[in-house]
């Protein structure tokens, strides 16, 4: 595998994970409800999701879903329900005060993590998104150091753009903005996750 090729991996990954979807939902709410350490949290739990799924595709996951088409059906459908139970969540608490940061302690960070993780791994695509990639950047002969390198980058990858995330939408002026605003945003958020969650299980 040539630097070339490592690099246009990491870049095309970077590209995918900035692209919008229910991750990135996820964290934009999380950042304005609770806070940059909870929103951080999230975005390791994405950032392991992430390599999980590409721990997969180079272990063939990828292949398996295209040999056995009711395996990667199966996952859709578990992980739509994921985003709909997420989406109903939203919305049932949109009428819900957004709660002051000094009164309500913020969930612990292994939630947080754990809720990042569910995220990621409750949309399949990603195992296929790097599958297509590795098929044709990542050769067969790739050494392991060089194959657990690359995992290495897609985790940071998808870290540090949450993290990010956390720290722009954590901000003082975004809380302000979202609490005068939050059943609307909250609504919007639960019916695009609900829209996402249906487009990922016909799709």
């Amino acid at each position: 595998m040539t630097l070339a090729a490592f690099v246009s991996v990491a870049l095309i990954h970077l590209l995918a994970a900035i692209s919008p979807g229910p991750s990135f939902v996820v964290s934009v709410r999380t950042a304005v409800t609770q806070g940059f350490r909870p929103a951080a949290g999230l975005a390791l739990g994405l950032g392991i999701g992430a390599a999980v799924w590409a721990t997969g595709a180079l272990a063939g996951l990828a292949l398996l879903f295209k040999v056995a088409p009711p395996a990667l059906v199966a996952l859709k459908l578990a992980g739509a329900a994921f985003l709909v139970w997420l989406a109903i969540t939203m919305w049932r608490h949109a009428d819900r005060p957004l709660p002051v940061a000094a009164a309500a302690a913020p969930p612990g960070l292994a939630r947080a993590i754990r809720l990042g993780l569910a995220t990621q791994l409750a949309n399949p695509k990603p195992a296929v998104f790097f599958g297509a990639v590795f098929i044709g950047l990542v050769p067969p002969d790739t050494p392991l150091a060089l194959r657990i390198a690359l995992l290495a980058v897609i985790f940071v990858d998808e870290t540090l753009w949450y993290v990010l995330v956390a720290r722009m939408f954590s901000s003082r002026q975004a809380q302000v903005v979202y609490g005068r605003l939050k059943r609307g945003i909250d609504r919007v958020f639960g019916g695009l996750m609900l829209a996402l969650a249906v487009k990922m299980a016909v799709s």
